[in-house]
């Protein structure tokens, strides 16, 4: 598959990251030579230094034989201007556009064949907010994502001293997990996967995944020990985007408190916030939150826009007895400055962001991808179809124990119907079945690609 990415940015090169190394064609646009010569030394992608928006730029890209154009500068206006641009003058590629401004969302209208011409348009901020947002519904999770319209939800936990999943085998859990509607998907040990089975143990420091209805998360969570107490104050570090985005979601049912350094958008946002406490400083200021007794505030959340500065503030936070912290890192690589540390929780925007790309680029009719663990492990949701000329692989009206998918691939759910069904090794696959896996290695994923292509 050919695809053109504009912008060289830090979405841009976790993007070209993750699918360079999927047999596809990448080429990337962006007016910064640096970048895209740091990017053309760790992979085998071409690139094209100029303005994005420019029909002479995107014709040396190639992009009259492209498959999919995934824009995102740091700029909304180019992006929205360039997949305009290529709707207008050439009919084949498919567009995925980063949008940030609340200004041009709160307007769908405007994406519409008779706006502008956006066949995809992704709000990263909006998706960074909802992540955060579900990691504070259900305390105590690491990661959460949703698959099947909601239906069901892929979680992570922590296996802690003296928990109930330390020195556990898989197979002990199985009272917990009923019916075989709940499945343990992925244990990763110090950022390696380890092989699910009965027999794996599970040792302190295990992030331990699972895939679970959604009624049925909560109940697992108190089963396991590890549903903390419902979150009643929050103080977010950042009011930009996400900042906000988070401040407005959660108002309403919450304390919350934003701190904010520029006294221009402390203006801005105070006028746009209902009900939530603006702050003027900075908040790697011990003095600024002893003041605002952070130590009786259960959940401090660094979003601002400098990495440093959310692990300054998170760290800071946490040694002054805020109970929890959750820290925006956009570079992944700044993760190990965290091992020994007492942040709780990461969230990695371009890692969100990157699950909704993946979604449209992957070959097999996929409804949802989460990309997990640094990119490295996927998380995917595929609609079955029958086989009716013999030309590709189906799972209809095999046995599960009849799919010979790799060693790493492990099923997670089954939803048939909009109902949850349970997953034994002589459940038979029907038309139409929602299928969630999880891939422990996203190489392959293209093993998952050929059982499920859209007929």
């Amino acid at each position: 598959m050919k695809i053109l990415i504009l912008g060289a940015g830090v979405t841009g090169s976790s993007v070209a990251s993750a699918l360079a190394s999927e047999e596809n064609d990448i080429v990337v646009i962006d007016r910064k030579p640096e970048l895209l010569a740091a990017l053309k030394e760790r992979y085998d992608i071409a690139t094209v230094a100029g303005n994005a928006a420019h029909p002479s730029i995107l014709e040396m890209a190639g992009v009259r034989d492209t498959d999919i154009v995934i824009a995102v500068t740091d700029r909304d206006e180019t992006n929205m201007l360039a997949c305009q641009i290529i709707n207008t003058l050439y009919s084949k590629p498919k567009t995925i556009a980063r949008v940030r401004a609340i200004d041009f969302l709160k307007h769908p209208e405007l994406f519409n064949p008779y706006g502008i011409a956006i066949d995809i348009v992704i709000s990263p901020e909006q998706i960074v907010m909802e992540a955060i947002h579900n990691l504070i519904k259900f305390p105590g999770v690491l990661h959460i994502s949703s698959f099947a319209d909601g239906l069901v939800r892929l979680f992570s936990i922590k296996a802690v001293p003296e928990g109930f999943l330390t020195g556990k085998k898989i197979k002990a859990l199985k009272q917990k997990l009923a019916n075989g509607k709940i499945r343990v998907v992925a244990i990763f040990r110090q950022g390696e996967s380890l092989e699910v089975n009965g027999e794996a143990d599970i040792l302190e420091g295990d992030e331990v995944f699972f895939v679970s209805p959604r009624h049925k998360i909560r109940k697992v969570l108190t089963e396991l020990h590890t549903l903390e107490e419902p979150v009643k104050t929050i103080m977010i570090a950042g009011g930009g985007h996400i900042g906000k985005r988070l401040a407005m979601a959660l108002e309403h049912n919450h304390q919350v408190k934003v701190i904010e350094h520029d006294p221009v958008r402390v203006k801005k946002i105070a006028n746009e916030l209902e009900n939530t406490v603006v702050l003027q400083g900075d908040c790697t200021e011990e003095t600024l939150l002893v003041d605002e007794l952070i130590a009786k505030t259960d959940l401090f959340c660094a979003v601002t826009n400098n990495d440093g500065v959310n692990i300054i503030a998170a760290a800071l936070a946490k040694k002054l007895g805020v109970k929890k912290t959750i820290c925006l890192l956009n570079h992944g690589s700044y993760i190990k400055l965290l091992t020994g540390s007492e942040i709780d929780v990461v969230v990695q925007p371009n890692q969100e962001t990157l699950g909704h790309i993946l979604k449209h680029v992957r070959k097999g009719d996929v409804a949802r991808v989460s990309s997990l663990c640094g990119g490295s492990a996927e998380a995917i949701e595929a609609i079955a179809h029958k086989d009716e000329d013999g030309r590709s692989l189906s799972v209809v009206g095999l046995r599960v124990d009849e799919v010979k998918l790799p060693e790493g691939v492990v099923l997670g759910a089954l939803i048939r119907n909009k109902e949850v069904v349970p997953i034994h090794h002589d459940t038979v696959f029907e038309e139409n079945d929602h299928i969630v896996m999880f891939a422990l290695d996203k190489k392959l994923v293209k093993n998952i690609e050929s059982y499920f292509q859209r007929i």
